[in-house]
């Protein structure tokens, strides 16, 4: 017999919600139940994403291009999902980049847009789901962090600082929210070595940053790995619907690894 939907009837939105880790968390989440709000930047992708899940799950989806630095564009996002759906239940802020540089030749306005999506983009988020959320005195709020956010990253700079920031921001929401009934968390992933970000740009970033070839440092980041495998989509997913779910509810401002034991602080 297959387990209940345990998250049916919740209203999630998922930013960078129509392609990679995003998108797989959109469809986990329609699996279980959820009416889902695909956000990204990406136009097409938010149109093509949000009629895949709806065709292929029939949950009630929206789709609505944000980016996640710019207010305007997080306040139509929250507005728009409860004139939809009555409810935000699950906000899951996904939407990040990665640009990886030495530190001394680091761009600095490249460094400063990692900051401004994955730092400020969340701040701006989770500022505007938690004004709804408050006043159902219900909900919760998940940011994917990374293993970056626990310890440095070798010519990572800008990325590490943003995520050790999310993790403060994680916890000192939480504190806030806590009185209220809305519990925020942070989920940490090892690396997603399949994943068409690291297949399509990182190894490639890293192999130049490093001076090694892509399949040197492939084998570099499982050697790390205790468990000697990446971190997969269905892994962190398996961690959202966990944390999303009242199993989780006397969680709040956690930053939960799924690296394989890489990392354990």
């Amino acid at each position: 017999m297959e387990n209940p939907q345990c998250l049916a009837g919740k209203t999630a939105i998922i930013t960078g919600g129509a392609q990679g880790l995003g998108k797989a968390i959109s469809t986990r989440l329609a699996k279980e139940g959820c009416n889902v709000v695909v956000a990204d930047i990406n136009e097409q992708g938010v149109s093509d994403t949000a009629s895949e899940i709806q065709a292929q799950f029939q949950v009630n989806t929206l789709g609505v291009v944000t980016d996640v630095t710019k207010e305007d564009d997080v306040i139509k996002l929250i507005d728009q999902t409860v004139e939809r759906f009555g409810s935000l239940d699950i906000f899951v802020s996904n939407a990040g980049i990665l640009t990886a540089h030495a530190v001394d030749e680091f761009p600095a306005e490249q460094w400063l847009r990692v900051i401004e999506v994955n730092l400020f983009g969340y701040f701006l988020c989770a500022k505007h789901a938690a004004r709804v959320m408050k006043r159902q005195r219900s909900g919760v709020i998940l940011q994917i962090n990374s293993k970056s956010g626990k310890k440095g990253s070798y010519k990572n700079s800008a990325y590490a600082a943003s995520k050790f920031g999310g993790i403060g921001l994680t916890q000192s929401i939480a504190l806030e929210l806590a009185e209220y009934g809305v519990r925020v968390n942070a989920i940490c992933p090892g690396n997603m070595l399949d994943s068409p970000l690291w297949v399509e740009s990182l190894f490639e970033q890293y192999a130049r940053t490093r001076n090694m070839t892509v399949e040197e440092v492939r084998q570099y980041y499982i050697d790390q790995v205790p468990l000697k495998r990446g971190c997969t989509y269905e892994d962190v997913c398996n961690m959202v619907v966990f944390l999303a779910s009242d199993q989780a509810s006397y969680m709040t401002g956690q930053a939960i690894n799924i690296t394989g034991g890489q990392e354990m602080r």
